[in-house]
């Protein structure tokens, strides 16, 4: 088949690159011309373990191209896919400018029978809007299908690849007929393509995120509440997990979810059930929890140097908002470094993928390391904010030479507080004992 992609950040590349791998005629489309042309030459703007290759090989065998002219495009297409930003607005409803922007040029582009398909996280009714703005300058039949992604960055080329389910949100047979052709080789060892209206997938996508989220939450409260009472969390954690009807994912406490998708996916939730006369008050709550869950470490932190922080160096290993990805949307280590910078500290911090986009913002207000070890060298503390791989097994007696005190701060739970208090460390976690070495 023949297909658009518009937008290609995330959802948008890893989108266009595994139809491609399956054999499909890609063409995505961007505005950012010097973004388009590093594509043409087979360089890959975002960081996604397992894309690289699939990119650069669709790229070599001309199933993958790229182009700034939408109107070239979507030449000879029989999909568009609509995989654009939908920042969130100052009152937290998700900004549809660039979505129904499109929409409005292609009515007048379309040549013949096209599939419109909504790939972003879309409040309800947009597919409607988008059907609307679409109309107004068309002159050819057309259908508007909502297809949210469930992509986790990270992972996001096998989810692409082995859905646990597709969701689509069409009443029309045409249209149902072309996305289970396209769909189709993703589906074959039985996993379902679910067909429901527009309305209805649009508010699957959003519901499930919001679930997540909730979990993610409602776990952190309770990682606070194990620390006042004397309980373990990770103890919690499994026998809570074991129950099938809760399960063991999203689970595990931390200092608050990130990314692109929770923060401004339950925001919009919340957003459009005020619109529509609805106080959904367990979204707020999840909001709140996550807000004061991102600063957990730092009163910690602040009570190990006696409240004084001024002229303490603090290493940070971590910046994304979760591993094996560059995104440090919503990332938790920010707001953390921010804090740290304003009462006075010094910071060196490493990240595997993350740092080229975390220098464009504190640029040279902290230093930034090729190597771990290297930012601990003369550090007062370790703070861990994102629990990648490399960092659950350190070479301890590194820490111990070039820490200038044995404290960590782990906002991740990547070790345990027997471990830490062998060895003779201050460590402090989530949801679990303090380990103290004064």
């Amino acid at each position: 088949m023949h297909l658009t992609v518009v937008g290609t950040g995330y959802v948008g590349l890893v989108t266009g690159t595994c139809f491609a791998e399956h054999g499909n005629f890609v063409t995505c489309v961007d505005i950012d011309a010097a973004k388009v042309e590093k594509m043409k030459n087979g360089i890959i703007p975002i960081y996604e373990p397992g894309l690289e290759i699939l990119f650069q090989n669709n790229v070599k065998q001309g199933r993958l191209k790229f182009t700034t002219n939408l109107e070239e495009g979507i030449e000879g297409t029989q999909i568009i896919m609509l995989a654009l930003p939908t920042p969130p607005g100052a009152d937290g409803a998700a900004d549809l400018r660039y979505i129904l922007g499109v929409a409005d040029q292609l009515g007048s582009m379309l040549k013949h029978y096209t599939v419109v398909v909504d790939k972003s996280t879309v409040p309800v009714g947009t597919a409607d809007l988008v059907r609307e703005r679409i109309a107004k300058n068309a002159t050819v039949e057309f259908d508007v299908v909502s297809n949210p992604e469930f992509l986790r960055e990270g992972v996001a080329v096998e989810d692409f690849m082995k859905p646990e389910r597709v969701i689509i949100g069409t009443t029309s047979a045409k249209a149902k007929e072309q996305i289970e052709k396209l769909y189709a080789p993703f589906v074959r060892q039985g996993n379902p393509l679910i067909f429901m209206d527009e309305r209805s997938a649009e508010l699957t996508k959003y519901a499930a995120n919001s679930f997540l989220a909730t979990k993610i939450s409602f776990m952190n409260e309770i990682a606070l509440l194990c620390e006042r009472v004397g309980a373990n969390v990770d103890d919690v954690r499994i026998g809570l997990g074991s129950d099938s009807r809760i399960g063991k994912r999203f689970l595990f406490p931390g200092i608050g979810y990130g990314g692109s998708c929770f923060p401004k996916d339950v925001q919009a939730l919340r957003k459009t059930s005020e619109e529509n006369g609805y106080d959904f008050k367990i979204l707020g709550s999840v909001i709140n929890v996550n807000e004061k869950q991102k600063a957990v470490l730092l009163p910690k932190l602040k009570a190990y140097f006696n409240n004084n922080l001024q002229g303490k160096k603090i290493a940070v290993w971590g910046l994304a908002f979760k591993p094996h990805t560059d995104d440090i949307r919503e990332a938790p280590a920010l707001e953390n470094i921010e804090y740290l910078l304003e009462a006075g500290c010094t910071i060196s911090t490493y990240d595997p993928e993350a740092m080229p986009h975390v220098k464009s913002i504190f640029k040279d207000r902290i230093e930034f390391v090729e190597d771990q070890y290297e930012a601990l060298n003369n550090a007062d503390a370790l703070m861990i904010m994102t629990e990648w791989p490399v960092f659950r097994n350190p070479d301890f007696d590194v820490l111990n030479s070039k820490l200038k005190n044995k404290a960590i701060f782990d906002g991740r739970n990547l070790f345990s507080p027997e471990e830490m208090e062998g060895m003779g460390y201050h460590y402090e976690s989530i949801g679990r004992r303090k380990v103290t070495n004064k």
